[in-house]
């Protein structure tokens, strides 16, 4: 393994940056990042420093990665806080808990009688207005042009659907269809079959069922489900190495760190036995 070491300036100071690359092995090429505090403390996670600096500093914007600030992130947490300051100097509630004061002609000022234990009270429902609001007709386009970025701000990729599943609607993108179809497994007990009608394409903003996602009705077959059970075993056995190659590249680094320890204790007792 090769070991590098350095000061790290985005922390206070004294703060050292270590980067780990490992040589052989099934993670050969891969790099860990290490942090020490100026006492020699080992963190080995972005969680383990917050929790050990508190209030010392904030890490919301703070790359473990590669030891730097994102200002992009700092900026969004600066206009955030600012946004939350103005909101907070507008106006406080009332948190006055005073009974108010009947407005009645009388010359004497009459309070208002509260009544919390009536037998009589009970609460009512009207049927007509529990059924579930409507939905906004291809609202799944107002998600377009937005895309998922990850820690260090790099473009996640999305994923591929089907060629069976193709879109209905003006202006339908892969996508929105993708929206579309995620926003139905999650909020729709029903089975998703589809837009079951032909007269949709002619004319969606009529003949579309809102309940059901944007796209085309399709039948998934048994090679359909067949294609991904193997994706899914591919992924597994994938995972399953990689956890492996970490769990044994955690072993030998262990082994490496006792070395030292071990040749200490050898000298003391060859002292000993002088």
């Amino acid at each position: 393994m090769e070991k590098k070491r350095w000061d790290c300036t985005a922390l206070p100071k004294g703060w050292k940056m270590e980067e780990v690359t490992r040589k052989s092995g099934l993670s050969a090429g891969k790099s860990d990042v290490y942090y020490f505090s100026p006492s020699g403390k080992k963190f080995r996670s972005k969680p383990q420093l917050a929790r050990y600096l508190g209030n010392q500093m904030d890490l919301s914007s703070f790359d473990f990665r590669t030891g730097k600030m994102l200002m992009s992130k700092l900026n969004k947490n600066r206009q955030r806080l600012r946004y939350d300051n103005n909101n907070q100097n507008k106006g406080k509630p009332d948190l006055n808990t005073s009974l108010p004061v009947r407005q009645t002609a009388s010359i004497f000022k009459q309070p208002v009688t509260k009544v919390t234990n009536h037998p009589n009270n009970k609460v009512k429902t009207d049927p007509q207005k529990a059924v579930d609001q409507p939905r906004q007709l291809f609202w799944e386009k107002k998600l377009s042009g937005l895309n998922a970025y990850d820690i260090a701000e790099e473009l996640v990729k999305t994923m591929e659907l089907p060629k069976g599943l193709q879109g209905v609607g003006p202006g339908c993108t892969d996508k929105t269809l993708l929206s579309a179809i995620a926003s139905a497994l999650h909020t729709s007990a029903a089975p998703i079959t589809g837009q079951l009608s032909a007269a949709v394409e002619k004319n969606p903003g009529v003949w579309l069922n809102t309940a059901q996602p944007l796209c085309k009705a399709f039948i998934v077959t048994d090679e359909d489900i067949r294609k991904q059970e193997e994706l899914v075993y591919s992924v597994r056995k994938r995972l399953e190495e990689a956890l492996m190659a970490d769990m044994l590249a955690h072993v030998e680094e262990a082994a490496n760190d006792g070395e030292p320890l071990k040749e200490e204790g050898a000298g003391s007792e060859d002292m000993e036995s002088v």
